[in-house]
């Protein structure tokens, strides 16, 4: 048999859509042993997978595991990283490997002197490019997120007159210019036919606490309460998903769930809007700001807009927003 190493080091979102890779090797025939490496803080991303063999995780540099990695002998690497640190993990092994091409020159073309000339492809389809010469062919399911039951009794902290229906509203977010203002935040809630569950970390509690406040009983906080495979239980059970371009968005598409996806400085074309199942498409929405002479500022985030004005979010048309969450939706009474 086979023995395959994935190499994936960040972030949530990320992690969780090489999920279909891992799935189409898993069903070649014969079956290759499937390894991951990627950093101990998402782990918990790949843990109940059962498409997978062995997860290996370190904490800040790989040479925390070189021995482990080099006593496996793999017979291929496919790296969906590629960059410094997965090249040296390459050199270090001494393995035959693919690499995934991250396209960066175009997204600085972009970015920088927003010219477009990416493709029209999600990452999803190009990391399957990335192993078809092993076989591999995308088998249009989707993107893959195991919990156990364990993380499902998570439901039961949620108060009863709101877990029987709700929507999830994601509120946080790695960089300030990829997170949804806290005055849409309140404007989606209060005109929300059901109430709301916030998701979010630690980080993101003093803002959950505004909302609370300004909304009482109509929403609940989940911030900063919950572990990722938690969350994830609270995604699976609720209606629809308003999220930003977040890990939760992505968890999001592996349930199949409704998603509201708001983008403030990155663009989906960078690839990595929401990915579901074939067929299940329509279950996208993305709102964002056209046209704005800004936009992208970055393929990943800034702690402030560079032009002040945060337009790119600010902007959005949240009536859409809201007559989208509204649609199909029974009405909240107290």
């Amino acid at each position: 048999m086979d023995k395959i190493l994935i190499i994936r080091f960040s972030s949530i979102g990320d992690v969780v859509l090489t999920t279909p890779v891992i799935r189409v090797l898993y069903n070649l025939n014969p079956r290759p042993e499937i390894h991951f490496i990627t950093k101990s803080k998402f782990r918990a991303t790949l843990e109940h997978n059962p498409y997978l063999d062995k997860i290996y995780t370190f904490e800040k540099e790989i040479t925390e595991i070189a021995d482990e990695l080099k006593s496996e002998n793999y017979s291929l690497l496919i790296d969906l990283h590629s960059n410094l640190r997965s090249n040296r993990l390459k050199l270090m092994l001494g393995v035959k490997s693919v690499r995934f091409n991250k396209l960066n020159y175009r997204k600085w073309m972009r970015v920088q002197l927003k010219y477009d000339c990416l493709p029209d492809i999600h990452i999803v389809d190009r990391y399957m490019k990335t192993i078809e010469p092993m076989g591999a062919v995308n088998d249009g399911k989707g993107l893959d997120y195991f919990i156990n039951e364990n993380d499902r009794e998570a439901i039961q902290k949620i108060p009863d007159k709101i877990r029987s229906a709700y929507h999830v509203l994601v509120i946080g977010g790695a960089h300030f210019t990829k997170q949804i203002p806290k005055e849409i935040l309140i404007a989606i809630a209060k005109k929300s036919n059901l109430p709301l569950v916030l998701l979010g970390g630690a980080d993101d509690i003093a803002k959950a606490n505004l909302l609370e406040k300004e909304l009482g009983d109509k929403l609940w906080s989940a911030c900063g309460k919950l572990s990722l495979n938690e969350s994830a239980a609270v995604i699976e059970k609720c209606d629809k998903v308003v999220t930003s371009d977040t890990g939760m968005m992505h968890i999001a598409s592996a349930f199949n769930k409704e998603i509201l996806s708001l983008w403030g400085n990155t663009i989906p074309e960078f690839g990595m809007y929401p990915y579901f199942p074939k067929g299940s498409e329509s279950k996208n929405y993305i709102f964002q700001v056209k046209d704005l002479s800004c936009r992208p500022c970055s393929k990943i985030g800034f702690d402030k807009c560079p032009k002040k004005h945060f337009k790119c979010m600010l902007d959005i048309n949240i009536e859409e927003v809201v007559r989208r969450l509204n649609a199909t939706c029974q009405v909240f009474t107290p």
